[in-house]
């Protein structure tokens, strides 16, 4: 039987957590950056609600091979986990300050993503899931690699959709 703070189920957790959290985004951040007008944003909705489609997608996939104890998914899926901890601070809670006003997936950030992102990890760790030195490079490599693909998957969401 496994406990309710286990990996596993912090992995699975960590995948609807992260899919709530882009769902809102999805839904009120474009509305929200077409009418700041301090923010230019290189995308519209269209490329925007398509690059976020992308980047969640593969954590389902990385979380079933993570439990199923594949050892280069459960490090991405941490990589992803880092990757959500640090999308807390850039861009929602620093946005969130700067402007002075809500900014659409703050609270599902704070409230739910950071947590559970960081109970994931600590549990990989503990139940030596996670190896330490790999993560330390790949960890952040999959941090700049979702970051970096943000632009490209823009312009394929235009050039696919015509956004």
């Amino acid at each position: 039987m496994t406990k309710l703070g286990s990996y596993d189920r912090l992995a699975w957790l960590f995948v609807a957590v992260f899919v709530l959290h882009n769902f809102e985004e999805g839904l009120f951040l474009p509305g929200f950056l077409a009418s700041a007008p301090l923010i230019h944003y290189p995308a519209g909705p269209t490329e925007f609600r398509f690059a976020l489609i992308a980047l969640t997608a593969p954590s389902p996939v990385l979380a079933w091979l993570s439990v199923r104890r594949n050892r280069m998914a459960t490090i991405i899926h941490c990589g992803y986990a880092l990757a959500m901890a640090l999308n807390v601070f850039v861009p929602h809670l620093i946005g969130t300050i700067a402007l002075r006003t809500y900014l659409p997936g703050v609270v599902t950030a704070v409230a739910l993503v950071l947590p559970v992102s960081l109970l994931m990890l600590r549990q990989a760790v503990r139940e030596a899931r996670l190896d330490l030195r790999a993560f330390a490079w790949a960890g952040p490599l999959t941090v700049l690699a979702m970051a970096a693909s943000i632009p490209m998957l823009f312009a394929l969401g235009r050039l696919l959709l015509g956004g």
